[in-house]
């Protein structure tokens, strides 16, 4: 009897053991990339490099070429070990009037809380430089913050930007949010949101025209154990104020004028 039963305990304990650790690697899968807006950090748990496919289309989403039209962006992030994420990518924008450009950006986060397993919270900070779509350059820092349980993950970002040029605000600060939550095996979804130029709350001459919203749903797939992760989002973008200076092109996810995007990305996940 005694044998039966810890027979019996053993093959339950192994049931839920790789149960969790499947549960373990679907969401480290899936935190590789599962916001379209928010830029995440790596860890020790998840794959250490991996490469995705951004597709956007939008109307009146950044004035006159770039994501006003078809965007296509191609990034790669690594874990660099000791807590410290590299992210970089090289778009291609097609406008809806006619017309290409390109924009760069290249950064480096270190997490100062967390950072060492998939699950818990993590905060951290990093710096990086971008060249936009009218080839202004900008140094820019970013925080970033993230809470990942078994069946729900929150992230967002912190975003302070200063580019080279007079035309600009001496400082471009932009918040985003997303929160999942997981529906059935690896689909995961939520919403997500983004604030641009918000420093158009309280000034009024603010040189991009004014503060920006975004809100929309958000759907993450990352089969356990795949090297291929799916994320969707997009929503109507809207102007919140308004200023009356005429907006530049700088680096924008988000509208010059009222309008929508919809943004879908492909990861695929090395040393899996």
């Amino acid at each position: 009897m005694k044998k039966i039963l810890t027979l019996l305990f053993a093959v339950v304990f192994s049931t839920t053991l790789l149960k969790a650790q499947s549960n373990n690697s679907q969401l480290s899968n899936g935190n590789t990339n599962p916001f379209l807006f928010s830029v995440n950090t790596l860890t020790g748990n998840t794959p250490k490099w991996n490469l995705n496919y951004t597709g956007s289309y939008g109307q009146h989403t950044s004035g006159q070429f770039g994501y006003d039209g078809l965007d296509q962006r191609f990034a790669a992030k690594g874990y660099l070990g000791n807590k410290f994420t590299i992210y970089a990518n090289a778009a291609i924008g097609f406008a809806n009037n006619g017309g290409t450009r390109s924009s760069q950006q290249a950064e480096i986060i270190k997490d100062f809380i967390g950072g060492k397993k998939v699950f818990g919270p993590r905060l951290g900070f990093g710096v990086g430089v971008n060249r936009d779509w009218d080839g202004v350059g900008a140094v820019f820092s970013r925080i970033t913050g993230s809470v990942d349980a078994l069946k729900w993950r929150l992230g967002g970002n912190l975003l302070f930007e200063k580019a080279f040029s007079g035309s600009r605000d001496k400082i471009d600060f932009t918040t985003s949010v997303g929160f999942h939550h997981q529906l059935a095996g690896s689909f995961f979804a939520g919403v997500e949101a983004v604030g641009q130029d918000l420093e158009g709350f309280w000034e009024e001459d603010e040189a991009e025209g004014g503060a920006k919203l975004l809100i929309g749903p958000s759907l993450n797939y990352a089969p356990s154990n795949a090297k291929v992760g799916f994320s969707v989002c997009g929503g109507p973008v809207f102007y919140a104020t308004k200023s009356s200076v005429l907006p530049s092109n700088a680096i924008r996810d988000l509208s010059t004028q009222n309008g929508y995007t919809v943004r879908a990305m492909l990861t695929y996940n090395f040393n899996n």
